[in-house]
């Protein structure tokens, strides 16, 4: 048994740390191999690749065939867009939940909890019919259009996001917004000025979490996308490993590197935010 303070405590507090590291960056490193790797396939891969090149990053923006940019590109529109929408609308209904007292707001509580229960795959035959009957009075949001997908993806987090956020501004002193109505605020002028930057944290974990949702889904954009430049960059990436003999595992790891780098720059960018938001919420002061 070694000590807790002890140089060897210290010693296996490190190991076991350096440990986890290892076994987390393992796969992106094996990945980032597969990139650099020119022979285009995963048979007698090795970490460090013979003669590495960077072969198959050009060709992800250079291929007519595969245009990765605008995959790219689809699914940071997407998934901003609806990230942006999520917050907003769970912004809005949380505060009412948190601040209001009105008939049915605890059977809408107890709602938003069973909604999540099931997921988007269940009713997926619903959206479809339903997006397809949209289509034809508003085509912008029906099947194959990135508005269709925003309204789906907006259905399917409004209620975990809401119920977070509820739990979050119920540790916001009722003072706060008290004092400013007092000073001649309205109830709306209150939540835009006092209670929105004070719950940044959670707006960033609320926004990251959308975004990182939607960036990475497949099923969901596989079945209502259906044109090749409407794609977003999860199905993009089906049509390099899709081929019976012209599986490309190398551009397909060149392009998994590559689509990972927005997801580290938010996630960059929100880390301050990130912990705080998720742990504030939980105990209510």
């Amino acid at each position: 048994m070694y000590s807790r303070y002890g140089w060897a405590g210290q010693l296996w507090r490190q190991a076991r740390v350096w440990l986890a590291i290892g076994f987390a960056l393992f796969p992106v490193a094996w990945i980032v191999s597969a990139s650099l790797n020119p022979a285009d396939t995963l048979v007698g891969q090795r970490l460090i690749p013979p003669n590495p090149t960077l072969e198959h990053y050009r060709e992800l923006f250079t291929n007519p065939a595969h245009p990765f940019g605008l995959w790219l590109w689809n699914s940071i529109k997407v998934s901003g867009v609806s990230a942006v929408l999520t917050v907003a609308m769970a912004a809005l209904a949380a505060y009412a939940f948190s601040r209001f007292r009105f008939r049915g707001r605890r059977t809408g509580l107890l709602a938003l909890l069973i909604v999540q229960m099931f997921p988007q795959m269940l009713a997926m035959v619903a959206i479809y019919l339903m997006l397809l009957a949209i289509g034809q009075y508003v085509p912008s949001l029906g099947i194959n259009t990135h508005g269709g997908l925003i309204l789906v993806y907006l259905g399917g987090a409004l209620g975990f996001n809401t119920y977070l956020m509820k739990g979050y501004f119920d540790t916001i002193p009722h003072s706060l917004e008290e004092s400013a109505m007092m000073d001649g605020a309205s109830a709306f002028q209150a939540f835009l000025h006092i209670i929105l930057p004070l719950a940044r944290p959670v707006l960033a974990v609320i926004f990251l979490l959308a975004f990182i949702g939607t960036y990475s889904d497949f099923l969901l954009a596989s079945i209502l996308l259906k044109e090749r430049t409407a794609l977003t960059f999860a199905v993009g990436l089906r049509i390099f490993i899709s081929g019976q003999y012209s599986t490309r595992w190398g551009v397909f790891a060149a392009a998994s590197i590559v689509g990972a780098l927005p997801i580290s720059v938010i996630f960059y960018l929100l880390r301050n935010q990130f912990v705080s938001g998720l742990t504030q919420g939980a105990v209510k002061a």
